[in-house]
């Protein structure tokens, strides 16, 4: 047989997609995919006429980040690293773009389509989504989902044969019982015969009536 073929009547199918901590780790890492970039979107539509060369930068963080929840909902495993490490990139830039949103609140200062407390609320908010997503990303990704076996086409277990051990003991235990009746019928029987042999001993013993 080559290597990486199936056997004839089996199928592939991976064992660790199925377990309900897995589907979980999926779905939550997809949730929080979607809304970093569902939150980046608003930011920078919010803020465009006040955006200093970060708008491309920008949508091609939130095209990305669309892309790889769309991958992990198929069960993509390889992705997840990578989500990492731009959660922490993105947490950087979150961590040092909100305080500048705050600072804009000034009168004086032309102000963006969504006011500057909100962006900077929204940025700052970006900052501990990352931290989740890196931590569930993570623990997804060390729950194996690419592991393959082989089963049965139907969920149809091959059948199983009892082990020696189990077979011998088995006839060992039905003769040991076998023999024990024939033991108690022959004790019954010979207990039968000693009593009638004693009721005979005991009749010609009386003495007999003139």
């Amino acid at each position: 047989m080559e290597a990486g073929s199936i056997r004839p009547g089996y199928e592939l199918w991976r064992p660790n997609r199925e377990k309900p901590e897995a589907k979980s780790a999926r779905a939550l890492v997809v949730f929080l995919l979607l809304v970093s970039a569902g939150l980046a979107l608003v930011i920078t539509l919010g803020g465009w006429s006040r955006l200093e060369g970060g708008k491309i930068f920008a949508l091609l963080y939130i095209a990305i980040y669309v892309l790889f929840a769309f991958l992990v909902a198929r069960w993509n495993r390889g992705v997840l690293p990578v989500a990492s490490a731009l959660a922490i990139i993105l947490a950087i830039f979150a961590g040092i773009a909100a305080p500048a949103w705050f600072d804009r609140a000034k009168d004086g200062l032309t102000s963006p389509a969504l006011p500057e407390e909100l962006l900077g609320l929204l940025t700052l908010l970006l900052v501990p989504v990352q931290v989740i997503l890196i931590a569930v990303a993570m623990v997804a990704f060390n729950q194996e989902w690419h592991v393959e076996e082989e089963r049965p086409i139907g969920d149809e277990l091959p059948p199983v044969e009892p082990p020696a051990d189990e077979g011998d003991s088995g006839r060992s235990t039905k003769a040991r019982s076998t023999t024990g009746r024939r033991t108690t019928g022959r004790k019954t029987t010979g207990t039968s015969k000693s009593r009638a042999a004693t009721r005979r001993s005991t009749a010609a013993r009386r003495p007999k009536k003139a």
